[in-house]
């Protein structure tokens, strides 16, 4: 019960923020911008559209949490208010699964509206066939985004907001890799082919997510790939949770 009375006020105040409106509205224009340049598109205006308007949900997704996600407990550490509340019955896991519930949330919410909003557009143009694959898309990249927090709760608890930011975007940019890392390792001598592959393994599997490609030609994927999507992310958030709390039980706030 106490983790989800965090994540309601990590929720209202997250949706409070001018960064999070600006980032709609940034979506919203992209959107716009897409029908503007179509035409420049030599004849591949609906995979233009959906392509650039899933990436923009992603990128536009990740700068949230590096403006945003990545403070989250370092600014209340900041700020002092993190002392009343350990001081109530709070365990420090229930509050930072409570942050990751609260502010998974925002980010869930800003993807569905602009996913909604890319589908709404799919179907006026006459492309109703690909809004499945879009919606499906959708989904991957709020499991992305919910994987990502988890990274930068856990960095948020236990460094600052500059260096937090820093290394869940590296997280984000190595996981992108990862499949290309794995077979790099294969083609390295055995001790740096075992480190590049531990590396790759460690990183989030982000290709797992990602189905831009797959959408913009109108195809959707199948439900053994949705479930692995979703079993992965559960396990991954999970995983690094745990870490984060382990490492933030015994930081020392005095």
């Amino acid at each position: 019960m106490i983790p989800l009375l965090i994540a309601r006020n990590t929720f209202r105040e997250a949706t409070r923020d001018r960064v999070l409106a600006g980032v709609v509205v940034a979506g919203l224009a992209l959107l716009a911008l897409t029908q503007a340049a179509s035409s420049l598109a030599m004849g591949e205006g609906r995979r233009f559209t959906v392509d650039l308007g899933l990436s923009g949900i992603s990128v536009l997704g990740l700068l949230v949490i590096l403006l945003t996600g990545t403070s989250l407990v370092a600014k209340e550490v900041e700020r002092r208010t993190i002392y009343n509340l350990l001081s109530r019955p709070i365990t420090r896991p229930a509050y930072l699964v409570g942050k990751w519930i609260g502010f998974s949330a925002t980010l869930w919410s800003v993807a569905l509206l602009l996913g909604l909003a890319l589908w709404g557009l799919v179907v006026l143009r006459g492309w109703g066939g690909q809004g499945l694959a879009v919606l499906e898309a959708v989904y991957l990249v709020g499991l992305e985004l919910s994987v990502i927090t988890a990274l930068a709760v856990m960095f948020s608890a236990l460094s600052t907001p500059v260096l937090s930011a820093l290394y869940t975007l590296g997280f984000y940019v190595v996981g992108q890799w990862s499949n290309d890392l794995r077979m790099l390792a294969e083609r390295l001598p055995k001790e740096l082919g075992m480190l590049l592959g531990t590396v790759a393994n460690l990183v989030p599997n982000l290709p797992l997510f990602n189905m831009r490609t797959l959408a913009a030609e109108g195809h959707s994927t199948t439900w053994l790939h949705l479930g692995l999507a979703s079993g992965y992310a559960a396990v991954y958030v999970a995983c690094v949770l745990c870490l984060a709390t382990a490492a933030f039980e015994s930081k020392d706030f005095k």
